[in-house]
């Protein structure tokens, strides 16, 4: 029993950290902008870039991304048991999505989503993250390519022969594509903005969106 009730403290405690909003603190400690009033109004590594600069960005992106592999990390000296390292990757990904420091609001997922494949099941996770590159690169949607990522790492997972976190990943693509909501009816209706170099660079020399 008490076996138990530490491990579900421990999963509070990824909630808590994960809900830490690293893009609303880099982008007001950088610049001075609540990154939830420009662009896609989220506080994700994106859109930190584009009202931030990019290297505010990069860094909101690296933050975001260890809330996943930290704790996945540390939760095996606990236990390395695939059930309970999916639910701490869970948490931390519910926790940046529905923050509870923002009125159970955040950021899309996908940078967290990187740290929890990362730390879990980093051979197909390359992979996607190669699909991703390539989509955002030949298309110029950052959400086609965030999209794609999520989606097919159950795939490449089932590839791989790594069965343990399938579902962990089936669980995944559908919270990163239910916050994507927006961005696929914009994509369906041919209004999605793309992402374009000279977003970043010119963000870079002020403060807010260009």
């Amino acid at each position: 029993m008490n076996h138990i009730i530490a491990q579900i403290g421990w999963l509070l405690v990824v909630y808590l950290l994960g809900s830490i909003p690293f893009g609303l603190i880099v982008a007001k400690a950088s610049k001075g902008v609540d990154p939830r009033l420009w662009g896609s109004k989220s506080t994700g590594a994106t859109n930190v870039a584009r009202t931030c600069g990019a290297g505010y960005g990069l860094l909101t992106f690296v933050l975001d991304a260890a809330k996943g592999f930290v704790p996945i990390l540390l939760a095996t000296a606990i236990s390395t048991h695939a059930l309970f390292l999916s639910l701490t990757g869970l948490a931390a990904l519910v926790g940046h999505m529905y923050s509870i420091f923002l009125q159970r609001k955040g950021g899309k997922g996908v940078a967290t989503s990187i740290g929890i494949f990362a730390a879990l099941t980093p051979g197909p996770l390359v992979w996607s993250v190669l699909l991703c590159i390539l989509l955002i690169w030949f298309t110029g949607f950052v959400s086609v390519g965030s999209l794609s990522l999520v989606a097919s790492m159950p795939v490449f997972m089932l590839l791989a022969g790594d069965f343990a976190f399938i579902i962990l990943g089936l669980l995944v693509m559908c919270l990163v594509f239910s916050r994507h909501r927006d961005n696929i009816l914009r994509l369906a209706r041919g209004e999605e903005h793309p992402w374009r170099k000279d977003d970043f660079a010119q963000s870079d020399s002020q403060a807010g969106p260009s």
